[in-house]
């Protein structure tokens, strides 16, 4: 499956729009891991375990996305975009990744 943020793919003919595809990701956050990474912000420098998790969400709307188009018969999915979201207050946070685009065939 091809997946790219452009309007098309490059050396290819779109022959039909299949229409809208979505993919998302919640994953929760770990309390030990939001007080490390708060030390993290206090003292300066990046936040691995956050990384990881926001790889892992990202990986995973994106995978939801693929297979959704594959199930409507599509080649590619162009015009891809990739929303993140944080939610919940300070007790109880999660992390939200959406993708979506636009499955298509090509010629």
């Amino acid at each position: 499956m091809i997946i790219t943020t452009t309007d098309g793919v490059e050396g290819r003919t779109i022959t039909g729009y299949l229409g809208v595809v979505t993919g998302e990701a919640v994953m929760g956050t770990n309390i030990f891991r939001d007080f490390f990474a708060g030390i993290r912000d206090i003292v300066g420098g990046r936040s691995g375990s956050y990384e990881k998790e926001l790889k892992k969400a990202r990986d995973l709307a994106l995978d939801e996305m693929a297979e959704e188009a594959a199930a409507a018969g599509a080649d590619a999915v162009i015009a891809v975009d990739l929303d993140y979201e944080h939610i919940g207050g300070d007790d109880r946070s999660m992390l939200m990744v959406s993708a979506n685009g636009t499955a298509v065939k090509l010629g």
